[in-house]
């Protein structure tokens, strides 16, 4: 502020020598004495003392505001400095942190690809294992008794396990056409049918039982005195794995069967049971 009012004192003085040189042409003389008339009209006369005081005075006064000017430069040239030197720092650890944000993102993206590959070959695995158990729940069967020609089974003297050779479905394997025996591969509900089919008589029924293990099951049974007879029987059964399943023809009773297929024995698969 006081430099401010030096400089403004000073203008109005130049103001003044300027408009006097371009009104009248003054010479320096003229103008000198005419600075000194207005200076003694607006300032009084004072002594010596006075005079040495006020013009010490207005020295200081003029000179007070300069010293601050310079130390606000050097005080703001040193601030800036410092901010500078904040925004070098603040610059470094942006990059370095984002060094250590590229290396985070390179090592997330290899752990996303080895779980991708993980998933991937998991699922592979699964899929195959689905496959291999759906594979082993295709359990089916269905034979007769003849692959060619025709005549009667029986009658005997005890019960035989009646052979069911001529094989038209054996999915899975699990029925044995040399034995006439289902083995269970699976725990799991299992249906079976078994039909039967005879000539009349009077004298020779016809009857067999499905057999679990060595219980009886179901039976079917035909009987009457003219023309043909037949039969037949379907159960579900719970089966545990090696469970064994077959057809007994019983003692004295017999069967016909011919190139019309006319005994069937068949089962298959519903369900596997776990446990």
């Amino acid at each position: 502020m006081k430099a401010l009012v030096c400089i403004l004192l000073l203008l109005e003085t130049f103001v003044f020598v300027v408009q006097q040189q371009v009104d009248g042409g003054l010479s320096e003389n003229e103008i000198s004495q005419q600075i000194s008339s207005e200076d003694g009209r607006q300032n009084p006369p004072q002594t010596d003392t006075l005079r040495a005081e006020a013009s010490t005075d207005s020295q200081q006064y003029c000179d007070l505001g300069i010293p601050d000017i310079h130390a606000a430069l050097r005080e703001l040239t040193a601030t800036v400095t410092e901010q500078k030197a904040n925004i070098r720092e603040l610059t470094a650890t942006v990059t370095e942190q984002k060094g250590h944000i590229r290396a985070l993102e390179m090592q997330l993206r290899e752990e996303l690809n080895k779980k991708t590959n993980e998933i991937s070959n998991l699922t592979h695995s699964q899929v195959g294992e689905l496959r291999k158990e759906i594979r082993d729940r295709e359990i089916a069967f269905s034979a007769t008794l003849m692959k060619s020609g025709g005549g009667n089974i029986g009658p005997f003297t005890t019960e035989i396990t009646v052979t069911y050779r001529n094989v038209f479905t054996n999915i899975g394997n699990a029925y044995n056409p040399v034995t006439g025996v289902f083995t269970a591969p699976l725990k799991g509900a299992y249906m079976f049918k078994i039909s039967i089919y005879d000539h009349a008589s009077q004298s020779n029924p016809s009857t067999v039982s499905l057999m679990k293990n060595e219980e009886k099951v179901v039976v079917a049974h035909a009987h009457q005195a003219q023309y043909v007879v037949n039969s037949s029987k379907g159960v579900v059964l719970i089966l545990e794995v090696g469970d064994v399943v077959y057809v007994r023809l019983w003692s004295g009773r017999r069967i016909y069967d011919d190139h019309n297929n006319l005994n069937v024995f068949s089962g298959y698969l519903l369900f596997p049971l776990r446990g």
